[in-house]
């Protein structure tokens, strides 16, 4: 198995007498990572899956004392799935305030009822963690950076699911499988969606557009549904991990786009597979969309691991200057262009060099992309 980098920063949140929340989409590891730290309390913990209904039975509308029964001298409590179960923060709150020699986990596969359960109950008593797919850094302390390296091109098409990286060779048939089987799941028992196939037409709709600036109505046009529903179905796939937005940044100068949103998927390898194009790099068309996605996607992993909390933006005017990416933090705007071609000149605007003079400005290539995944 392959050892995740928030390992350890969990186990330090133990100590620290927190209540770990581990959100991320299906299938990206987070039971596994689960089974990784129950080894470290040498068979002293105890398991729920809210996917079970004696489960979800057994942890509704129960009592500290019955509780205490559950959990008995176990030293960790993990809850799998925990959004299934009704009034999960409540629960959660009664074994922290009442139990207090015990560890808690917690894992979600959605934010739609999880987020909501817990986050009043658990004021000041939970840390959260995003679980992403593999990372770049991951996978550079399994291998080497030469093996990496070589695999790059690789996992802008497949991505880095981790059930995809561990099985070469069938990485096609299990990325459909999840797109098919557990990419919608969520967002159909929450979302009371009564067209499916309209939705799948949107995701695809989005995958197209990847790296673009997106607009709702035009959307709606081609799915066929009005944009509210284009606005609440996208809500629901953000909230179900499949997707995030990228809004546009804008402090009020004129001629610059101040509504404008991009839209991104967790995993390079899900996003192809919805379009059902794992065609090699030398003959697409997206590379420069594909290139984006990943970067933005283990700038995000990094920016987490390195408990570096930015603002994300794009950049653009009306008359169509832009740029790709930009972080706010430590009170310096951190303007980046993605290109996947190191020997393509890239030009600033001039217009935000002028309005924004003290923001550090950087061009990230395949040739120095590992200064800022791994920063």
């Amino acid at each position: 198995m392959i050892e995740r980098t928030l390992k350890q920063q969990i186990l330090k949140n133990f100590k620290r007498n927190k209540i770990i929340i581990l959100i991320g989409s299906r299938q990206v590891g987070k039971t596994t990572l689960a089974e990784m730290i129950s080894n470290e309390f040498k068979n002293k913990f105890i398991w729920f899956n809210g996917d079970e209904p004696d489960v979800r039975s057994q942890l509704t509308d129960v009592t500290s004392t019955q509780l205490r029964t559950l959990i008995g001298k176990n030293e960790l409590i993990i809850i799998d799935e925990a959004q299934r179960i009704k009034n999960i923060g409540l629960t959660l709150k009664l074994i922290y305030d009442n139990i207090t020699k015990v560890k808690i986990l917690a894992t979600g596969s959605s934010s739609f009822e999880l987020t909501s359960e817990i986050n009043e109950p658990l004021t000041g008593r939970k840390r959260e963690y995003f679980l992403y797919s593999l990372s770049y850094q991951e996978m550079l302390d399994q291998t080497n950076l030469l093996e990496v390296r070589r695999m790059l091109e690789h996992h802008l098409i497949y991505g880095y699911y981790p059930e995809v990286v561990t099985n070469p060779g069938e990485e096609k048939n299990i990325l459909n499988e999840i797109s098919q089987s557990y990419l919608y799941k969520d967002v159909l028992s929450y979302g009371n969606i009564k067209k499916p196939l309209a939705l799948e037409k949107l995701v695809q709709a989005i995958a197209l557009q990847l790296g673009q600036e997106v607009n709702y109505h035009e959307l709606g046009q081609t799915v066929g549904v009005d944009n509210e529903t284009i606005e609440r179905w996208i809500n629901l796939l953000e909230k179900s991990f499949v997707i995030f937005r990228l809004s546009s940044f804008s402090r009020n100068l004129r001629n610059e786009i101040k509504k404008g949103k991009k839209i991104y998927f967790y995993d390079n390898g899900i996003r192809n597979a919805i379009i059902n194009n794992f065609n090699p790099l030398s003959l697409r068309t997206d590379i420069g969309a594909l290139w984006e996605n990943f970067l933005i996607n283990e700038r995000a992993k990094n920016n987490q691991n390195a408990n570096r909390f930015v603002n994300k933006y794009f950049w653009r005017t009306n008359s169509q200057r832009e740029i790709d990416y930009i972080e706010d933090y430590g009170g310096k705007l951190h303007a980046y262009e993605f290109k996947w071609n190191p020997n393509k000149k890239v030009k600033f605007p001039k217009s935000f060099l002028d309005n924004y003079p003290n923001s550090e400005i950087k061009v990230i290539n395949r040739d120095n992309f590992e200064e800022f995944v791994l920063d």
